[in-house]
């Protein structure tokens, strides 16, 4: 079948991410054009040079950026946890307890209710210039449940992470040693099928998470069965979580909040990326990680939501970019090419993140002139996906 390309013009800022196309990191191209065919960018230059094609976008002199790779969030549960945020704000300290009653809520949903809730919360997500997100299950914590979150996550997205090891549930208190056989066992047979990644919460200091050697059987069993690795670590405390990652190779390690030297030293030495989640520190009163220090080091560095009921509720990736530049010490172009090329190589994606010829044509498009914009204006709904969402 014959598919039409599409010319966009109009554009008066364009980041590719690719600096051979432009100037800077971002790779930045003014009164710039693209051409999109069967939904890859074909042609990238100035609009005056631009090809024929069977249709034509004007976007009237706004900035187009590579649409955001959201690369951590927890988008398939249920109910609500407002009045534990409301405590936060009060002091009550944050250690990770409340996903049980998540979890309990979960249990309870049926296929309909969470199905309903996830496709909200990725329409929310688009809206807002996200065009891929990695979505984990982790609010079950039985086989069954577990399963059953992974396989409706695969309806929105092939970014798929199992996290059954999240927490250690209730009915396991005490027996976190029968709990990972569980987890490495029929639920990973149950759940592999259905998930591309797989993660592991691990902070020693926690009575609800994981110590090293626990996250070590988890990520092996893991990896054992085809699947990627990834790793919530040092959200809490230091701790062995960051150097677990980087010795085990995998994709990413991510809050990365209490760092060690060591720490910061491996990220910059390996291929594990640092996938940063502000969110999470404005929602829970939490010390910011210092990226900049991560820069300085050589690390790759990622900016994702954790979007989540418990600590940290936002799609809003534009909300994370301004708040690592004024918390944790981006640049407004280091915070872009984080939450867009960052994104993508945490989830070791060649094909998004950017807009070189061949990537996806997946366009975060600026009611604004610049990409600064996005740090400038905070709390501005300036930015949408583009192509549209299909309508129904």
């Amino acid at each position: 079948m014959t598919t039409l390309t599409t010319l966009i013009t109009g554009i008066a800022e364009l980041a590719t991410n690719d600096p051979a196309l432009g100037d800077g990191p971002l790779g930045i191209r003014h009164d710039a054009a693209l051409v999109v065919d069967a939904g890859a960018v074909a042609w990238v230059g100035p609009a005056d040079a631009a090809p024929e094609a069977d249709r034509r976008v004007d976007l009237g002199g706004r900035a187009v950026v590579p649409g955001f790779v959201d690369s951590h969030a927890h988008l398939v549960f249920a109910g609500d946890r407002s009045a534990e945020f409301e405590a936060r704000m009060a002091g009550t300290p944050y250690d990770g307890g409340g996903i049980a009653a998540t979890v309990l809520a979960t249990r309870s949903a049926t296929d309909g209710d969470l199905r309903h809730r996830l496709a909200a919360l990725v329409a929310e997500l688009r809206r807002q210039g996200t065009t891929t997100v990695e979505v984990k299950s982790g609010y079950g914590l039985t086989v069954e449940d577990e399963a059953r979150a992974l396989r409706l996550a695969r309806e929105v997205t092939g970014e798929t992470t199992f996290l059954g090891a999240h927490v250690v549930p209730p009915e396991y208190a005490g027996r976190t040693g029968d709990y990972v056989d569980l987890v490495t066992g029929p639920m990973l047979a149950a759940c592999a099928p259905y998930a591309r990644w797989i993660d592991v919460f691990c902070e020693p200091g926690s009575a609800h998470a994981f110590d090293g050697d626990a996250a070590r059987a988890v990520l092996e069993a893991g990896r054992a069965a085809g699947l990627g690795l990834r790793v919530h670590a040092n959200q809490l405390s230091a701790g062995p979580g960051v150097r677990l990652a980087v010795e085990l190779g995998a994709a990413s390690a991510d809050h990365c909040t209490f760092l060690t030297g060591a720490d910061v030293e491996a990220l910059g030495g390996g291929r594990t990326v640092a996938t940063l989640l502000p969110g999470v520190e404005f929602a829970t009163r939490s010390p910011y990680p210092d990226a900049r220090r991560l820069l300085d080091a050589g690390a790759t560095v990622a900016l994702a939501t954790d979007c989540n009921p418990g600590s940290c509720y936002t799609t809003s990736m534009a909300f994370c970019i301004a708040l690592a530049v004024r918390e944790m010490r981006l640049t407004p172009a280091e915070a872009v090419r984080a939450a867009t090329a960052g994104g993508a190589a945490a989830l070791r994606r060649a094909d998004v993140g950017h807009l070189g010829v061949g990537a996806r044509a997946d366009l975060a498009v600026l009611d604004a002139p610049s990409y600064r914009y996005l740090a400038y204006r905070p709390g501005v709904p300036l930015v949408t996906a583009w192509p549209p969402a299909p309508e129904g």
